[in-house]
């Protein structure tokens, strides 16, 4: 199977996640589900039912979860320099040729995608035009409301 790039950040996410899942999540559904069986005839009972939905729902999740740091590539991003060029957990400052508005965002793994957050999947139409790029160089992007220049002002390995 290939492996995923992912940040050290977007992984210790995920293990916390995975971790409160384990340890906090699931003795708790256990601990409702024990309960509304106490409470007698299964067949209906509304409490019984949204707990076990509850629980395959966390038990999908950690299998999720487990797959995806199984299958990941953990890169160090500020062990990475490679002197002004755009890789993978590189953080680019750029300015939109058309309306010099500067924006910065960080290129990350599918899984971190958080565009709230500036955080940009590998996969996304602006990271692919901005890989390979050095800082003084323009990118243009493949927008869905057609093409947008971007001029790379500055690359970071934070």
């Amino acid at each position: 199977m290939k492996k995923s790039p992912m940040t050290t950040r977007g992984a210790q996410k995920l293990r916390e996640e995975l971790h409160n899942l384990k340890t906090v999540k699931r003795p708790n559904v256990i601990q409702a589900i024990a309960e509304a069986r106490a409470l007698g005839d299964l067949k209906e009972n509304a409490e019984y039912h949204a707990a076990r939905e509850e629980q395959s729902f966390i038990e999908g999740r950690i299998v999720e979860l487990e797959g995806k740091l199984a299958n990941a590539e953990i890169i160090e991003v500020t062990k990475i320099n490679i002197k002004g060029k755009v890789v993978f957990g590189a953080t680019v400052e750029l300015m939109n040729v058309q309306t010099e508005e500067e924006v910065t965002y960080q290129i990350v793994g599918d899984d971190e995608a958080d565009i709230k957050a500036n955080l940009v999947s590998i996969s996304s139409p602006i990271a692919r035009a901005l890989i390979s790029k050095e800082e003084g160089e323009i990118a243009v992007v493949q927008a869905p409301r057609g093409k947008k220049e971007y001029e790379i002002l500055e690359v970071k390995y934070l």
